[in-house]
């Protein structure tokens, strides 16, 4: 060959070729390497990385990261209102006149009464009574897309144990499990959102709803259209568990399903010295009690929590008689709907086949028709995140965790079956002043600083779900 002839010309192309080829295996690799690994392989990841309205990206985790953004500014706004001197000491107020006057399920009339007051005081429309003391109340454009804050409002058969100057005023009634913190702080996001109107692409609704603890106020209050048109719900609750103001919650299961029964066993009453002439109820609610716990050790899941816990076993007086009947009971929880209701079969099964052994018959009651059966609570997963997304802003993304489920209910259930809802925890936990109890214990008590970042969370949460609920639903 003749190197004279190799113009420039023919290096450069040379050159070109080679480079074409390098970058068309170049893309070959990283197309397949993507496919088997790209963490944001999914269209809504993709869309909410970048169509995101509030501009807060999505991690690899599809967690939002904080302090960034339109979304991380209203947030900041709002943290700053909330804990402004003049508001502070307005929630403390609140809560304190509430916590001094602690009313039971259904008979919340002067918290009503309260909260309808501080209502008219900001202009905030309402309708009652719902639920016979419940308020609903709106605020927003009137027009979709609906979100949902709720609050509890009534207090426990507990007398307080706490000496201080706002102590429950009513002979053994007391707000034993936060229930005037709720009120307060859902009031305080009222005002927030009240006068940044302006900034809502749609309605956020208050549910200041009566009988938690029991009564299952909230079926009442759908029942009663509180959750009309609602596209979302969430709540708060404190927890002694966290640190003040740290938030919590998880997606799924978080609140196990609770059940109580009754079992009313019958036999023969008779002289204990001649059994031989009684048919003896006692042996067979002996035999139950035994029966029962092995239905979570010998017929659960090691790794699907359940239990079952006989709490009261009634029956005779006189130590050498018989008596003609017993009454055993107790609560069954678990953390999805298949063994919860497995639980309930199993129950009734076991003691009328125990009582049926000893020549007996048993009546077992549920308590259904007076609404004491909750199912679990599960966080939908998409509410969840949006709960963490704002926790991230309002408090910082480190004062956000991922909470273990627990044993107790909540009649919050209820709504998550009309509507996606998320359920989290703000954490009052305070060793210096001694806020350390948890909840229904008679020496309960709040750290009162939790109040503004409640009432900033309260107002967070919905602004930001309505802002993006808007905008997403144009798009589609």
């Amino acid at each position: 060959m003749d190197w004279r002839a190799v113009t420039w010309m023919d290096c450069c192309r040379a050159f070109i070729l080679i480079w074409v080829l390098f970058n068309m295996i170049s893309m070959i690799v990283y197309a397949s390497n993507c496919e088997m690994d790209c963490p944001l392989g999914d269209v809504e990841s993709l869309v909410n990385n970048f169509e995101d309205q509030y501009g807060i990206p999505i991690d690899h985790f599809g967690v939002a990261e904080g302090t960034r953004g339109v979304g991380s500014v209203a947030a900041q706004e709002i943290v700053e209102v909330a804990n402004l001197p003049e508001n502070v000491e307005w929630l403390k107020r609140i809560r304190r006149r509430i916590h001094e006057h602690p009313e039971l399920a259904y008979e919340e009339f002067e918290t009503s009464k309260l909260i309808r007051h501080e209502l008219d005081q900001m202009n905030v429309s309402y309708r009652y009574p719902v639920a016979r003391t419940g308020v609903v109340a709106s605020i927003g454009n009137g027009n979709p897309p609906f979100v949902a804050l709720r609050a509890d409002m009534d207090a426990l058969p507990i007398q307080e144990a706490v000496e201080w100057e706002h102590k429950s005023k009513s002979p053994g009634k007391m707000h034993a499990c936060g229930h005037d913190a709720h009120v307060t702080m859902l009031l305080g996001g009222a005002k927030i959102l009240q006068q940044r109107q302006h900034l809502l692409q749609g309605t956020v609704i208050l549910l200041f709803q009566p009988a938690e603890e029991s009564g299952a106020g909230s079926k009442r209050m759908i029942a009663e259209g509180a959750l009309e048109n609602v596209e979302g719900i969430f709540a708060m609750h404190v927890s002694s568990d966290y640190p003040t103001s740290v938030i919590g919650s998880k997606p799924g299961p978080l609140l196990a399903g609770c059940g109580f029964f009754k079992a009313v066993i019958t036999g023969k009453g008779g002289h204990a010295a001649i059994p031989q002439h009684s048919i003896d109820p006692i042996l067979a609610g002996s035999a139950s009690v035994v029966s029962l716990q092995h239905l979570v050790s010998r017929e659960a899941n090691p790794l699907d929590s359940q239990v079952v816990s006989v709490a009261a076993f009634n029956g005779g007086g006189a130590l050498n008689v018989i008596p003609d009947s017993v009454t055993i009971g107790g609560t069954f929880r678990a953390f999805s709907n298949e063994s919860f209701y497995r639980l309930r079969q199993r129950i009734e099964e076991v003691i009328l086949g125990q009582a049926a052994v000893h020549r007996c018959t048993a009546v077992v009651d549920f308590f259904e028709k007076e609404d004491q059966f909750y199912p679990p609570t599960f966080n939908d997963k998409d509410m969840h995140k949006h709960v963490h997304r704002v926790a991230a802003d309002v408090v910082g993304v480190h004062n956000f965790k991922i909470v273990p489920p627990m044993m107790g209910a909540e009649d919050f259930v209820f709504y998550t079956e009309v509507t996606p809802a998320a359920f989290f925890y703000i954490g009052m936990r305070n060793e210096a002043i001694g806020s350390t109890r948890s909840g229904h214990s008679p020496y309960f008590m709040i750290d009162e600083n939790v109040l503004p970042t409640g009432a900033a969370m309260h107002a967070a949460i919905a602004e930001r779900f309505l802002n993006e609920h808007k905008f997403r639903t144009k798009k589609l």
